[in-house]
């Protein structure tokens, strides 16, 4: 496990003019040669041909007139840049197709509503109105009537229903359709550029480099807006570690007696930094570096220690990236039970179980998230994972969790509804998960991660009313026993509903089926479904009480009989 830790500011004023100089000048140096081999690569990649005689390393090396060890890391930075674009091309991909489904969907119903209405107007022009049964659009007497959720339209008249509303629906549902097929066909252009062409970066970010067309302050003056770009671009170094060098590092060498930090430039001057600490993780960079210094087959078992240099202005950061080994007194045991946690955009249910898979107690860990920053929700996020893994320290259990790709869901349903999208954009997933899992590195806590299928609907129809909690917190002990390893068949009077093609599957694949049918059916109703009162039943809406379910709800799950028994 790698670890980075930062050292404190090293204030150019404090150093001689000829050290700020020549750090500058490497600064610049290497990102150039970064950003050459980069460049050189995406080429190759673009015309399938060879732009150089020698190795990529060997091409930095003469052109920059770098040494090897300088020119290896920048070498590797591209790599690594050059890698990183792959698989962010792969996962736009993926969210392009995720999106052209969604808009092939959205045209499928607006067609489909454009064809009712398109019959409908068809019959007032034969002198003989029709509607579909099924449509929101139907006649009560000598008035027309259109229901929508909230409220219902009426029309006195046939000639006002055919021209102030059909007129107008049908031409509105048209153009619907033009923006969908032209949204399509974009987004089939964007996916075949994907897929076909090899893009670049923009080193310094092309916020930044539009800006100096776009900001009042950097129109005025051209000047600053190329020094604050040229600072974006080249104010950062990363050399690698070698696990053959004496110090972990060919260029760089630290002293943990004096605190010195010595490394030459490129262009032969001897750089010696002064007290240079680091506040937060001392003992481990003199660790790191007294263990590599005394080992004695570096070749088989030495540690590579890579140093960085941020230059921020007016100081420098120096950073250095050890190998850390995981805390040896980490609690993996579940012995005791475990602590299950289902995230949520603006809380955290958390359920403890014992050994058993019993429930102990449950509860929430709410917070807010509106109208704050980027950096406020990092704040925000980390306080309640200190909470959380101190409870779980206290009870002397690790934690589940559940291992969600929220990339997809995030553009999936970009026609639903407005709230729905606006919370999910605001799920900060992947930052509950860091900093639930470095603090629990942190203190000695294992985290578990499990499989997130059916979760939810789980513990929605088994266990929600079964333990008087909510959907969330039943979601946080499923993940919890599933951490234990235990398995959440489906109750046996759910057995005699399953089509015979199902019956034999997975139990996951059973709970997808019965989840499906009960998808239509409100939350709060699952507070009364009746698992365990009959061992048999024979339709679906037999589950709850009478009175529970709407009559649309009643309808759709009366359809769902108990399979004939197989002769």
């Amino acid at each position: 496990m790698r670890k980075t830790y930062f050292s404190t500011r090293v204030y150019k004023n404090t150093l001689p003019e000829k050290y700020n100089d020549s750090i500058s000048h490497t600064l610049l140096l290497f990102n150039r040669s970064k950003h050459f081999a980069f460049q050189t690569q995406v080429l190759e990649k673009r015309s399938n041909e060879s732009r150089r005689k020698k190795s990529l390393h060997l091409t930095v090396k003469e052109r920059f007139q770098l040494n090897d060890h300088y020119a290896g890391s920048a070498v590797q930075e591209a790599n690594a840049l050059f890698k990183s674009q792959k698989e962010l091309q792969k996962m736009y991909i993926e969210n392009k197709e995720v999106q052209m489904t969604s808009v092939k969907k959205k045209m499928k119903s607006t067609k489909r509503h454009l064809t009712t209405l398109l019959i409908i107007k068809q019959s007032f022009v034969n002198g003989n109105p029709k509607f579909n049964q099924t449509s929101r659009e139907q006649q009560f007497g000598h008035f027309f009537v259109v229901k929508f959720k909230l409220r219902s339209d009426i029309y006195y008249h046939a000639y006002q229903f055919e021209h102030d509303y059909l007129d107008v629906q049908i031409a509105h549902f048209r153009n619907k359709l033009g923006r969908l097929k032209f949204r399509l066909d974009r987004l089939q252009k964007e996916l075949e550029g994907l897929k076909h062409n090899t893009k670049s970066v923009v080193f310094g970010t092309k916020k930044l480099f539009k800006a100096q067309h776009t900001i009042e302050n950097y129109q005025n003056d051209h000047q600053q807006w190329r020094k604050d770009w040229e600072q974006a671009r080249y104010h950062q170094m990363t050399i690698s570690g070698r696990k053959d060098a004496k110090v972990g590092n060919f260029v760089f060498c630290y002293i943990p007696e004096t605190r010195e930090l010595h490394f030459t430039t490129p262009d032969g001057t001897k750089i010696k930094i002064e007290n240079l600490v680091f506040p937060y993780g001392q003992e481990q960079v003199d660790h790191a570096i007294e263990t590599q210094m005394n080992c004695k087959n570096k070749k088989k078992y030495g540690k590579p220690i890579a140093w960085s240099i941020e230059d921020h202005g007016d100081y420098y950061i120096f950073k250095c990236v050890v190998d850390v080994p995981e805390n040896p007194h980490k609690n993996h045991s579940r012995a005791d039970g475990l602590l299950g946690l289902d995230l949520n955009v603006d809380h955290i249910a958390w359920s403890n179980i014992n050994a058993k898979g019993q429930l102990i107690k449950s509860g929430v860990f709410s917070f807010n998230l509106e109208t704050k920053t980027s950096e406020q929700i990092t704040k925000v996020i980390e306080n309640k994972a200190v909470v959380i893994v101190d409870l779980a320290m206290k009870l002397n259990q690790p934690i589940a969790l559940e291992k969600l790709n929220t990339n997809q869901s995030k553009v999936s349903h970009p026609y639903g509804n407005r709230k729905a999208n606006k919370v999910m954009s605001q799920f900060a997933y992947n930052k509950m998960i860091s900093a639930i899992k470095n603090r629990a590195e942190k203190i000695g806590v294992a985290v578990f991660d499990v499989n997130p299928a059916y979760t939810s609907q789980i513990g929605k129809i088994k266990y929600m009313k079964r333990l008087g909690i909510s959907i969330h917190q039943a979601a946080s002990y499923v993940i919890a026993r599933r951490a234990m390893g235990f398995k959440e068949t489906l109750p046996p009077v759910l057995h005699s509903l399953l089509p015979e093609k199902i019956a034999g599957l997975h139990h996951w694949a059973q709970w997808k089926w019965v989840s499906s049918c009960l998808s239509d059916v409100r939350k709060h109703t699952f507070y009364q479904i009746e698992l365990f009162a009959c061992d048999k039943i024979d339709s679906m809406n037999q589950l709850f009480p009478q009175g529970a379910l709407s009559d649309l709800e009643e309808k759709g799950l009366s359809k769902v009989k108990s399979r004939k028994p197989i002769a």
